[in-house]
């Protein structure tokens, strides 16, 4: 049996190798039952070779335990596996149960603020704005979404050496920000649909019936009721399509591509 503490610092080529995994790797083995696990020991596998030596003891049970389920954000996993190293670096196996904890306590927190954020508002964002430019001819707005991608890349590959420096007091730091940056981030994402919801679904009633001899024009009098009132019922529409069961979003395409062929082909509705 080796000596549970470890006498191995970790290095910037090490930082380098996490990275690599983390950014390419990580996901590679998703699987049902246990997720990101195989994933998360993958990435940092090297580096707990050299804190507790190739065929110990240590090194195989913390295998076993980085082996059991695991599932956060992929934008936020290395500030977990920062801090993880932080703790075995200067713990050993004693610092087993405290890792354990910690991967259980963060990954739902991370899951939620980093998928909000980076997987939904930031790719909302930017990418409907480069959409609209480059509708427009514009193609300024495909090196704006390959700039916000790279950045997203950037920000991943810092945070891991940010989370090793700050060890487990940035646990500390981050608990009263979380639930305040994870409600910020939704009330901001809610904004951002409603907005695209009113700039990006350009379609209009083409129907104007006449009764008696008067015309109706119907979308005029939506708008002055309420602006934008059919792109909202049909993106609610979508909404309640997702919430049936069996229904993907894929198959909410399909219904909604065929709704709009039939009601453009009978004159109800057409592009605004």
């Amino acid at each position: 049996m080796t000596n549970s503490k470890t006498q191995y610092k970790l290095t910037e080529k090490d930082f380098k190798q996490i990275n690599k995994r983390s950014l390419f790797a990580f996901q590679l083995g998703w699987n049902y039952e246990r997720m990101q696990n195989s994933g998360y020991l993958y990435t940092i596998l090297p580096q707990l070779r050299k804190i507790y030596g190739d065929g110990t003891p240590e090194l195989k049970e913390m295998m076993k335990t980085h082996a059991q389920f695991f599932n956060t954000s992929n934008f936020f996993n290395t500030i977990i596996t920062g801090i993880d190293l932080a703790i075995e670096e200067k713990e050993g196996i004693k610092g087993k149960d405290t890792v354990s904890g910690l991967k259980v306590g963060l990954m739902g927190a991370f899951a939620s603020i980093g998928d909000s954020i980076f997987a939904a508002l930031i790719p909302t964002i930017f990418g409907a704005l480069a959409a609209a430019m480059g509708k427009e001819g514009n193609p300024i707005g495909l090196f704006i979404w390959i700039i916000a991608n790279i950045a997203i890349c950037v920000f991943r590959w810092k945070q891991l050496h940010f989370a090793y420096e700050k060890g487990t007091a940035l646990v500390t730091e981050m608990r009263d920000k979380l639930n305040a940056l994870t409600d910020a981030a939704t009330v901001l994402g809610v904004f951002m649909v409603g907005a695209l919801v009113a700039t990006m679904i350009n379609i209009k009633f083409a129907w104007v019936p006449k009764i008696g001899g008067v015309t109706m024009n119907i979308q005029n009098n939506l708008d002055m009721i309420i602006p934008k009132l059919l792109p909202a019922l049909i993106v609610g529409f979508v909404y309640w399509l997702l919430g049936k069961k069996g229904m993907t979003s894929t198959k909410a395409i399909l219904v909604v591509l065929v709704l709009c062929v039939v009601l453009g082909g009978l004159g109800i509705l057409t592009k605004a």
